[in-house]
């Protein structure tokens, strides 16, 4: 039977400039749309030469069939799957009977992972006849056994192929970062051309950027300077405007946001060290913009208020407030009667509880003010906010982190091997996250401006993220138990059990 409605998929991967040397499916960018539009061609070619009907197109433009991501299952098991969704869709309307044949340009165009090439198999023979496949080069046919078994052969060997390379390309890149060079690419980053020379009036930004995070920016007005907690440093979203505003251009040309302020002065290039796969490995072979002790404290002051971002824009007793029935958080949200807190289902709560978010939150704010007007417990916020451990986990973290710098120029300078490196600076990262986990809990330093003069009127002025620390200073929580309908639409306190710590 001659396909009526065959399918006609195409696919080109396009690799990045800096893998030069890798055996690439595809020419470069350029040559990217042509390959695309020539397999077309030559499909639609072959189509007409066997009387075949072509109902659908199916591109899958910059997609690798080789590289595995891990991806969620069905069944909610997790796995390393090939991500094209062109591919499945092809095979979803072949198994449907919405298409009756599948043409290609060659077999690796089509599968380079054998799961791939199993699934196109079993779609092909659950049809009687079999549906037909065919191929421009003529590497890829179904249509017996032996067709099938070939098939799978040159499956594998192209899948052996794209391993090798994906191995040299590694470990040229791990290479790379061991002497501190750049991996190439041709992106510029912000602050750097694409060789990594400095472009001064990029970097003059970058050193403005971390001085207005770190409260030391000169540039502020007297009035401005007040507003700025020296804790906390400017926000970056306050930043992004203003360099909008004084029409500073990004690398890109897009404007800031806070996101890419504090991604630009975040990156190990800027502080002249080399990172891989995330992991900074070493010192680099081009100069600091910013020095890289003055980087570590602006990193950390990021870190330190990333927790934060989230909850200055919602509700305050987020993570406070406990379902009474199904164990649940609830969470800040907008229902028909304006802002509440709710025992999501989406969040996998029962949905059952639901308080309106100005009567719990001036509840909350009243029990709060009655707490810290009593000697034990001010005595105990006072006990949290002058612990000593804070000081231990400083000095841990120190020594950790110096001992990092220690392992990369061992590395760099190839006294310890790759693996060893790898699994040691694992031991230690383990120790460091710990440390920092303590350090950049807020509670402590919040408790202490609270406690520095009037606390009823330091309450009130607390922002709304540094509130709910405070709360769970004092506190686990708040269980919510479910409204009575006796009382009409009027909030009853009783509805709010403190969880004791």
């Amino acid at each position: 039977m001659t396909p009526q409605r065959a399918v006609l998929l195409l696919r080109i991967s396009y690799r990045k400039p800096e893998d030069e040397d890798e055996e690439q499916e595809n020419g470069g960018r350029a040559e990217f749309s042509k390959g695309i539009g020539r397999q077309e061609e030559d499909g639609r070619r072959l189509a007409d030469r066997l009387g075949w009907t072509i109902a659908k197109v199916i591109p899958e433009d910059d997609t690798s069939a080789f590289k595995r991501r891990k991806i969620k299952l069905p069944d909610g098991t997790t796995a390393l799957r090939t991500v094209r969704p062109g591919f499945r869709r092809a095979l979803d309307g072949l198994a449907s009977g919405e298409f009756d044949g599948l043409i290609a340009d060659d077999l690796d165009r089509v599968a380079r992972d054998p799961r791939d090439l199993e699934d196109l198999i079993d779609v092909v023979e659950s049809r009687r006849p079999r549906l037909p496949v065919e191929s421009v080069t003529g590497s890829l046919r179904l249509a017996n056994d032996a067709d099938v078994t070939m098939a799978r052969v040159m499956v594998a060997v192209a899948n052996k192929s794209s391993r090798d390379t994906a191995r040299r390309v590694t470990r040229k890149h791990e290479e790379l970062a061991a002497e501190g060079k750049p991996g190439g690419g041709g992106f510029r980053g912000y602050g750097f051309t694409e060789q990594y020379g400095i472009v001064e009036s990029e970097a003059e930004i970058l050193r403005e950027i971390g001085d207005r995070i770190l409260g030391e920016w000169e540039g502020w007005t007297p009035k401005q300077r007040k507003a700025i907690d020296p804790e906390m440093g400017e926000s970056l979203n306050s930043i992004a405007a203003d360099l909008d505003r004084r029409k500073v251009p990004t690398a890109t040309g897009a404007p800031w946001s806070g996101r890419s302020v504090g991604s630009v002065v975040s990156k190990a290039a800027v502080a002249g060290l080399r990172s891989h796969k995330g992991e900074v490995v070493g010192q680099a072979v081009w100069k600091a913009i910013i020095p890289a002790p003055r980087w570590e404290r602006v990193c950390e002051r990021l870190a330190m208020r990333a927790g934060d971002t989230d909850l200055t824009l919602q509700r305050w007793l987020n993570g406070v407030l406990k379902c009474s029935l199904c164990g649940h958080m609830l969470t800040g949200s907008h229902g028909n009667g304006g802002p509440r807190y709710w025992c999501e289902r989406k969040g996998g709560g029962c949905g059952k509880i639901a308080v309106k978010a100005s009567f719990v939150e001036d509840e909350v704010q009243d029990q709060v003010l009655h707490l810290l007007g009593m000697p034990r417990i001010l005595e105990q916020l006072r006990s949290v906010a002058d612990a000593e451990t804070s000081d231990e986990a400083r000095q841990e973290l120190a020594a950790d982190e110096a001992q990092l710098k220690e392992l990369a120029g061992a590395y760099a300078r190839r006294e310890v091997t790759f693996a060893e490196y790898k699994e040691a600076r694992g031991i230690i990262e383990a120790r460091v996250k710990e440390s920092r986990a303590l350090l950049h809990s807020r509670a402590p330093m919040v408790l202490r401006r609270l406690l520095a003069g009037d606390v009823v009127a330091g309450w009130r002025g607390l922002t709304p993220a540094d509130k709910r620390e405070v709360v769970l200073s004092l506190l686990a929580g708040y269980e919510v138990r479910p409204h009575d309908r006796s009382d009409g639409n009027k909030f009853n306190p009783a509805r709010l059990v403190p969880i004791e710590p």
